[in-house]
């Protein structure tokens, strides 16, 4: 029996960005810059999720990417669907800014998306290698099916990695497009060092470090984030670290578990679902 691949498989771009175990530095980044976009952040207030269980959405944030890249297409149908159901009863007035929160709005599918994106580029670079430019216009393409998966107009998107960067860069910089609220202050004590499992804590306290200190500028501004020398130093020194010393880890250390789960599927279990990974 042959095995499904899913939308890319294991020569694509998705593939071999996306199985990094640095897509946590790149996720908590990403949350850090969805949550300071005010109408992100009430969207994320109407659903009550960062009060009710603020892990799990740091989680939800990578869930999707890694169902979409490393599932079945059926399970990565099944996946955006859910989110898609979901998303049909997050809109409304935010009390905060006035303006109008719709989950299934364009341009803030748009800014979630390329927040995630732009964030595990970057990480991938400053921790794996660098990337050209062809490789990350591949990338950005074939992430092209997964915001088509979530309801994204992808003929609006910006066609090139590097438009979709100065799209959000351009965004950022718009009057009042970033705020900290009490979402956002909610978020940014979660990856200071909130509630995290413990199998993690050892190691989150750099996630942290990280994800704040590489952030934009004007994310910086919102969240008070002060980048001294000293820092920029500290950061410099264990990315190069992480970078040298990556080579020599064995993939339980370097690679996300999906991703090692679906190289199993396709090489000796076929049958293998999504749901038996907990199994493994």
């Amino acid at each position: 029996m042959k095995s499904d691949a899913g939308y890319f498989g294991p020569t694509s771009m998705m593939w071999k960005v996306n199985k990094e175990i640095t897509v946590l530095f790149g996720g908590a980044r990403a949350l850090l810059m969805h949550a300071a976009h005010p109408l992100i952040a009430a969207g994320a207030r109407q659903t009550s999720f960062y009060q009710r269980d603020p892990w799990k959405r740091l989680i939800r944030t990578l869930s999707l990417q890694n169902s979409v890249t490393f599932g079945t297409i059926d399970e990565a149908d099944e996946s955006a669907n859910r989110i898609n159901k979901l998303h049909e009863v997050i809109n409304g007035e935010d009390d905060i800014t006035g303006g109008y929160y719709d989950a299934l709005d364009h341009d803030q599918l748009l800014w979630v998306h390329a927040c995630l994106q732009l964030s595990s580029i970057y990480f991938y670079e400053k921790t794996v290698k660098k990337l050209t430019d062809i490789e990350k216009d591949n990338y950005h393409k074939e992430n092209m099916v997964s915001a088509k998966l979530v309801l994204i107009d992808i003929e609006k998107m910006p066609k090139t990695h590097i438009d979709l960067k100065e799209w959000v860069i351009k965004k950022s910089k718009e009057k009042d497009l970033l705020l900290l609220t009490d979402v956002a202050k909610d978020v940014k004590n979660i990856i200071a060092g909130g509630p995290v499992p413990k199998h993690i804590k050892p190691i989150w306290p750099f996630i942290a470090f990280t994800a704040f200190h590489t952030l934009p500028e004007e994310f910086k501004n919102v969240y008070g984030i002060k980048t001294t020398k000293i820092k920029s130093l500290i950061l410099k020194v264990n990315l190069s670290i992480l970078k040298f010393t990556r080579p020599f880890l064995p993939p339980f250390f370097r690679l996300i578990p999906p991703a090692r789960w679906a190289k199993q599927r396709i090489t000796r279990k076929p049958d293998l679902k999504f749901s038996d990974k907990a199994k493994i």
